[in-house]
């Protein structure tokens, strides 16, 4: 059994709300996950909102960068999905004005919202994850089928909630499914479809949360079956097996770390017949909606969606070298 690395992350408690200052809930942005974000962030905001945080929202779509250095904000919720929000843009930004964030940093950020990068460490880490290709243009189609086989997933390199993703199961669907995913980037990633167990880890300071296993009618578990099915079913846990919970929690920190992410976010696994757990990605900026995966975690962890709000916000601290605000929290554990 391969020895994984794991996070040396510590929770940094704070005591009160006004230690935080001034919160900056960023969420909508230009991406194609902007409705998600805003649902996201609008939830966020009113729960940090009810703890007496002084919160407000801000969009990058309708407000510039130059007027939020201007704002006076002293620390940012980043509630932003996909490209401009997850992939270290925005993180690269607030690093320059000198404004602690939430969640994973500049790098990590890009790493993990690169999913063929992404693959790339998690082999050379040996964490395991699903046989893949690199595909860049149409041609490179009949290469993927006979490097990976049918059936196989083709999904954008560098989208979240399942954008631009299809389950290719016959070779005449395979030209339609990557000049898809193709028109999100200029790379797109095939992979090796496992039939078996859809599971999740959530990570919040250094922590594994419960894993979720999904079950969905759909052919996957697509961008409907995240924000809009009512069919979609969760079980949380999602192993009644405490050792094989143990081992989703493991790979899942082995693969945040590998990445180099912090703070928060979230694994994705598929488990085929030879329940040998296989990482499809991490996620440094996970939905906080009323279908997401981070709060049915937290909820099931004993942590409510105001704490999780709260404990999240919390992660902006560790950059934070201008307030130290590490007393026990009066508000959790």
């Amino acid at each position: 059994m391969t020895d994984f690395i794991s996070l040396r992350e510590q929770r940094q408690h704070v005591r009160s709300a006004r230690d935080f200052g001034r919160v900056a809930v960023m969420y909508g942005g230009f991406s194609s996950e902007r409705e998600v974000s805003l649902e996201t962030g609008n939830a966020v905001l009113q729960a940090l909102q009810s703890r007496g945080v002084d919160a407000e929202g801000w969009d990058p779509a309708t407000r510039s960068l130059t007027d939020f250095a201007a704002a006076g904000f002293e620390r940012a919720w980043i509630a932003l999905h996909g490209p401009g929000g997850e992939d270290g843009t925005l993180q690269g930004a607030l690093e320059w004005l000198d404004t602690p964030y939430t969640g994973s940093g500049v790098m990590a950020s890009a790493i993990a919202m690169d999913k063929v990068r992404s693959k790339h460490l998690f082999e050379a880490a040996g964490i395991p994850t699903p046989d893949y290709t690199v595909i860049r243009q149409p041609g490179d189609a009949a290469r993927a089928m006979e490097e990976i086989g049918l059936p196989m997933i083709l999904k954008p390199a560098g989208q979240g909630s399942s954008v631009g993703m299809s389950k290719v199961t016959r070779q005449d669907e395979l030209d339609a499914a990557v000049a898809l995913a193709l028109q999100f980037g200029s790379e797109a990633l095939a992979e090796r479809c496992i039939d078996g167990d859809e599971v999740t880890v959530s990570v919040l300071q250094g922590e594994a949360l419960p894993s979720i296993r999904i079950e969905t009618p759909r052919v996957f578990y697509d961008y409907a079956a995240k924000y809009e099915a009512d069919s979609t079913q969760y079980h949380c846990p999602g192993t009644s097996d405490p050792a094989m919970e143990q081992r989703y929690a493991e790979i899942a920190v082995a693969a945040f770390a590998e990445l180099g992410c912090s703070g928060w976010g979230r694994v994705d696994f598929m488990t085929g017949a030879d329940g040998q757990p296989m990482v499809l990605e991490v996620n440094t900026v996970p939905g906080m909606t009323s279908h997401s995966l981070v709060p049915m975690a937290a909820k099931q962890a004993g942590i409510d969606f105001a704490e999780l709000c709260w404990r999240i916000l919390e992660t902006s601290v560790r950059a934070d070298t201008r307030a130290t605000p590490t007393e026990v929290a009066a508000n959790g554990a």
